[in-house]
Formats: C-alpha cells, sequence, structure tokens
C-alpha cells in the first residue's frame, strides 16, 4: 500500500481578471475620445501605406509620393494626440480633417478615397467629442417639519 504525498493546492487563475482588465479598458476608453482617435490613425495608415512601393517608383513620382506618406504620419501623429491629450482634441481634429482633405490631392486621391473619409471622420469626431459630466447629486427637498429645525420648543 503507497500513499500519495500531499499535493500543494494550486492557484487558479482568479476568474475576473480578463473580465476586470477589460473593465479597465473600457473605463479608460469612455474618458477619451477613442473612436475618434480609432479612425483618424486608419485614414492614416491607410494614406501612408497606400502609395507605398518600391524606391525606384516613389522616385518617379517625386514629391507627391513623399507628400502622401508625410500626410499619412501627420494623420497618424494626431491619432495619438487625440487618444493620449484629450483636452488638445480641438486642435487635433482640425489638423486631422485639413491633413484629410489635403491628401485627396498629394496621395492618389486621399488613399482612394477610403483614408480621406476615414481622417475626416475621426477628425470631425475628435472635434464634436465631450467629456462625460458627472451626475449630480440628487438632493431631496423636505417641505414638512424638520427635527432641527422648526420644532416646538
Amino acid at each position: 500500500m503507497t500513499t500519495d504525498p500531499p499535493t500543494e493546492p494550486t492557484e487558479e487563475p482568479t476568474p475576473g481578471g480578463p473580465r476586470r482588465a477589460r473593465l479597465a479598458f473600457r473605463r479608460w476608453r469612455r474618458t477619451r475620445p477613442f473612436w475618434a482617435a480609432l479612425w483618424t490613425g486608419t485614414g492614416g495608415f491607410v494614406i501612408f501605406f497606400l502609395p507605398m512601393a518600391p524606391l525606384g517608383k516613389i522616385l518617379q513620382v517625386g514629391v507627391g509620393g513623399i507628400a502622401g506618406m508625410a500626410g499619412g504620419v501627420l494623420l497618424m501623429a494626431m491619432a495619438l494626440l487625440i487618444l493620449l491629450l484629450p483636452g488638445q482634441r480641438h486642435t487635433a481634429g482640425v489638423i486631422a480633417v485639413i491633413a484629410g482633405v489635403a491628401s485627396f490631392p498629394l496621395s492618389n486621391l486621399g488613399g482612394l478615397f477610403v483614408g480621406m473619409f476615414l481622417s475626416v471622420l475621426g477628425g470631425s469626431m475628435a472635434f464634436a467629442w465631450l467629456p462625460e459630466k458627472p451626475s449630480k447629486p440628487r438632493f431631496r427637498r423636505r417641505t414638512g417639519p424638520t427635527a432641527l429645525g422648526s420644532g416646538s420648543a
């Protein structure tokens, strides 16, 4: 007859770990214009990578290829600014809209209209975003006699 050695209790992962992380991300995301930054960054990505070609082709295209890449980088930088500094969302949103519209003549019709549309959408969403106001505490108005105020002495 053999006896098994006592097993040590294994630590199971906490069931709320991924859920807690998702809720923390959700709380963080709601304090800033997340979707505006996402659309602006996606538009910048499309504008940046659509004219990507071998170096010989970019040199043949000339300033247009370089300007398209610069516009894409600028839009991705504005997306980071919108996401990380929500207080600067107005300036970054206006710059994103201007860069998105400027990408139309500068880089392959603004990333074949997709990048231009996404960057203008994201920039305008960033400009229009307002932080959520905390709810006001509700105070009940007392109409009857109170314990401290108007009692008979």
